[in-house]
């Protein structure tokens, strides 16, 4: 148990019209580290996409909190996860990030192992005098307790003790698909990944993704660029594209975008944008429509940025981005991000894919060092202070709605909330769903 009540740091009161969070849950230690526990080793976490271990033998290494695991596929074709530690000192058998190996051997005793996490060889065993205690144990790489794909993207848990992924994902399942159904092919990480930290609390991250209310405030450059560019742009490209006023026909006026909340912590912001030239799924435009339908392509194009909790993050809207979130400390995060893209796609659409991820997105871009600065100037004031309470999290309270709506309707899926809203109402009560889910993982330690 902690030295916190969860009443000190959630104060949840809908029939007042109030959820605060309470500063100390972006800097203290001790919470930190029940969060590393019961978040990201206790519950279903995501590790990556079947894409980056597509052929047998290939691997890729990531972490599940703090405990390094490697997905490999084995000889026969079957994905697996396994905590990356010999058994025999604990020390991490692979070291690099990806690649192809039928075999791994520890560097520190030469102990073996197959890409199906089978012990093969464990150096002079028969000279090693060895215990009968020791022949009964399993040499094997130790599985993770939990692992599971849906549409490619693939999920584990260090917890036995979780609901099946199928459920645990929910009706955020469909946010997924889009993603997938791009291409009949399913989609990919297009090559090179980008690893960089930001001296703040992950949280921070968390929200961001969702927060529609900080864009013309913290990138108003990428802004100016974008009008100029518009400015530019030939009448064969503006004639090229369907605008977000005709995007959803009827029943929509006034209405830019909004949001949705789903069960176990994750959520979706989304602006009507239009099926536009501005954007590399162009060249599929009808190819969708065919294959899936008109609403279901309109929504491809809509801005999306959906977040499954706690650690996976998709971005579609200058480009497609896909972050993974790893927590290091109460005041330092990992980010990676890779562009993710429709498998089959044509060369011209992914360049222009590439160079519109590049204006936008990673350090370079024209909107991550502006969202990074500003979470570090955020963790300096979540020192300790007599007000403790943050006031970031009920804009929106009373538009928010049970349920779904006929643009949710349109997917076949039921959220637990949604709002609608026009441009300036930037919902932020969606937040609500990181913490609500952040409480029922932390509920055993901080009640």
């Amino acid at each position: 148990m902690t030295r916190f009540a969860l009443k000190d740091l959630i104060d949840d009161r809908p029939e007042d019209g109030v959820f605060r969070i309470n500063r100390a849950m972006f800097r203290d230690e001790e919470l930190f580290n029940l969060e590393m526990r019961h978040i990201f080793e206790g519950g279903w976490v995501f590790v990556g996409l079947a894409t980056q271990a597509e052929n047998p033998h290939d691997y890729f290494t990531t972490f599940i909190g703090r405990v390094p695991v490697i997905v490999s596929r084995d000889g026969e074709g079957t994905l697996r996860c396994f905590v990356n530690a010999c058994p025999h000192k604990g020390v991490r058998l692979v070291q690099k990030p990806c690649g192809s190996a039928r075999m791994h051997v520890c560097p520190y005793h030469s102990w073996t192992f197959d890409s199906a996490g089978a012990n093969r060889n464990i150096k002079w065993q028969k000279r090693g005098c060895y215990g009968a205690g020791f022949d009964q144990e399993n040499h094997d790489l130790a599985a993770v307790a939990q692992f599971g794909e849906y549409r490619g993207f693939l999920f584990a848990s260090l917890n036995a003790d979780v609901p099946s992924l199928e459920d645990y994902l929910g009706e955020a399942r469909a946010l997924l698909d889009l993603v997938a159904d791009k291409s009949p092919e399913g989609v990919e990480l297009v090559p090179g990944r980008v690893r960089f930290t930001y001296r703040a609390n992950w949280k921070m991250q968390l929200e961001n993704c969702s927060d529609q209310y900080h864009f013309t405030s913290t990138h108003p450059s990428y802004i100016r660029i974008l009008e100029q560019r518009a400015k530019e742009k030939s009448d064969d490209v503006v004639e090229a594209s369907l605008g977000a006023s005709d995007f959803w026909q009827e029943g929509a006026k006034g209405v830019t975008g909004g949001t949705f909340s789903f069960d176990h912590g994750h959520v979706l912001n989304w602006g009507a944008m239009g099926v536009s030239a501005a954007s590399p799924d162009f060249e599929r435009a009808e190819e969708i429509a065919g294959r899936l339908g008109e609403p279901r392509r309109n929504w491809i194009f809509n801005m999306r940025n959906l977040t499954i909790f706690p650690n996976l993050q998709i971005a579609d809207n200058a480009s497609s981005q896909m972050r993974v979130i790893r927590p290091l400390g109460p005041n330092l995060t990992e980010m990676q991000t890779w562009c993710i893209a429709p498998r089959g796609e044509s060369a011209e659409a992914r360049r222009f894919r590439i160079r519109q991820y590049e204006d936008f997105f990673n350090p370079t871009g024209m909107a991550t060092p502006d969202d990074t600065v500003c979470y570090e100037e955020a963790q300096t004031g979540m020192a300790e202070q007599e007000r403790g309470w943050l006031q970031g999290h009920a804009r929106g309270f009373t538009a928010t709605q049970d349920g779904g709506n006929p643009f949710s309707d349109m997917l076949g899926m039921t959220p637990a909330r949604n709002v609608v809203a026009d441009a300036q109402l930037c919902d932020e009560s969606l937040f609500q769903s990181y913490y609500k889910a952040w409480a029922e993982r932390m509920a055993e330690v901080v009640q």
